[in-house]
C-alpha cells in the first residue's frame, strides 16, 4: 500500500514538528499515521479499472511497533476501495508466500524480490506511475 496505493508523504505532511522530531527515522511508528494518508495519484481509478480484468488482492506490510497501523490500513481500504478491497487485504512481512501473476510494489523488501510472479516495481523508470502500470497490465490482460 505505502507509496503504491497510499501517498506516505501526505501523512507525514500532517504531522506536527515535535512528532516528526520524536519519530525521526521511524515515522511509520507514529500512532495513527496511516489514517492520515491520501491515495497516490491515479491509484483508485487504476485499481477499479484493473479489478475488471484481474482478481486483485492488496498486500501490505505493517510495522510491528505501531499497532494502530494494522487497523488504519484496513480502514483506509474501507474508505477508498470499499467494494474492491472487501476482505482482500493481506498484511504480511513475507510477500513471496502469496501466489499470483503480478505484484506491484515500490520496493523489493519483505519477500517482494522472491515473489513467484512478475514484480512490477512502482516508481521505477519503467513504471513511474499508475498510468504506466495500468497500461502494462491491461495489455497483459488482453494477451
Amino acid at each position: 500500500m505505502d507509496n503504491v496505493l497510499v501517498d506516505f508523504q501526505s501523512g507525514i505532511k500532517q504531522l506536527d514538528r515535535w512528532t516528526r522530531i520524536k519519530y525521526a527515522g521511524r515515522l511509520d511508528e507514529v500512532p495513527g499515521i496511516f489514517s492520515k494518508m491520501k491515495p497516490m495519484d491515479g491509484a483508485i481509478e487504476a485499481v477499479k479499472k484493473l479489478s475488471r480484468h484481474y482478481d486483485l488482492y492488496i498486500l501490505s506490510t505493517a510495522p510491528w511497533n505501531n499497532p494502530s497501523a494494522w487497523t488504519d490500513k484496513l480502514n483506509w481500504i474501507k474508505k477508498y476501495l470499499p467494494l474492491i478491497g472487501l476482505k482482500r487485504l493481506i498484511l504480511t512481512h513475507n510477500k513471496h508466500l502469496n501466489k499470483g501473476d503480478f505484484l506491484v510494489d515500490d520496493r523489493i523488501k519483505n519477500g517482494a524480490d522472491r515473489f513467484e510472479g512478475e514484480l512490477i516495481q512502482f516508481g521505477s523508470e519503467k513504471f513511474p506511475d499508475w498510468r504506466t502500470v495500468s497500461a502494462y497490465l491491461l495489455g497483459k490482460a488482453k494477451d
